[in-house]
């Protein structure tokens, strides 16, 4: 029978989602751990792209998936365009961290932005912003800086930013199955110099307001 795959990044993220769906813990490697019903597996696979290329692929090798579903918080680049505990839907997502002074067609893979076509049909109402069709940047740094913020917002357009997306959009593109991924972005802070602290504390709240997203998805 094929799952709902979900795959995060923090444990604070899977925490609730294990509690909504009665999950069960089935396996555990070094850094990746796997939870379960009859219907739904969840990959913890922890901060990073790397990570989360791991815990992408054990999926997509191990089960049948119907659907794959990469959801977590996320830092904000629209600062007042945007509130905290907002949600993003992503369907385009840049590793801009990326840097190689070629422009050969066969680097694509990893320098152009990925376009996810899976056509949600969104008629739902929340106490908070749901925004479809968002643009999400993807690096291996925590932003806690104004300036960064502003080159980053001036270069891209982009509305949010983490550390997990293109990763796992590019491993699902490898198994023919980029449009049957969802992801799911909920502001945490504005990535600004008091982001370490606003990160944890809203990292709930963002949560909660993305699992209203997700039971409706499901």
């Amino acid at each position: 029978m094929k799952k709902i795959a979900i795959i995060t990044a923090m444990n604070e993220e899977a925490v609730h989602i294990i509690k909504l769906y009665w999950l069960k813990n089935t396996k555990k490697l070094k850094n990746l751990t796997i939870y379960e019903n009859d219907s739904i597996v969840l990959a913890l696979a922890w901060i990073w792209k790397v990570q989360a290329s791991i815990g992408t692929t054990y999926l997509f090798l191990n089960y049948e998936i119907s659907n794959l579903i990469n959801i977590g918080i996320a830092w904000s680049l629209l600062w007042n365009d945007a509130s905290i505990w907002d949600v993003f839907l992503v369907n385009k997502i840049s590793q801009h961290d990326m840097y190689l002074p070629f422009d050969w067609s066969h680097l694509d893979y990893a320098k152009k932005e990925i376009i996810i076509n899976n056509n949600l049909a969104l008629d739902w109402d929340f106490d908070f912003k749901l925004v479809n069709n968002a643009y999400c940047l993807t690096w291996d740094q925590f932003i806690d800086d104004n300036n960064k913020v502003l080159e980053l917002r001036d270069k891209y357009k982009a509305d949010v930013i983490e550390m997990e997306a293109f990763a796992v959009a590019s491993v699902a593109r490898e198994f023919d199955m980029l449009d049957n991924c969802i992801f799911i972005k909920a502001i945490s802070d504005w990535a600004d110099s008091d982001a370490k602290d606003a990160h944890m504390w809203n990292l709930d709240f963002a949560m909660n307001n993305s699992i209203k997203v997700l039971e409706k998805i499901i």
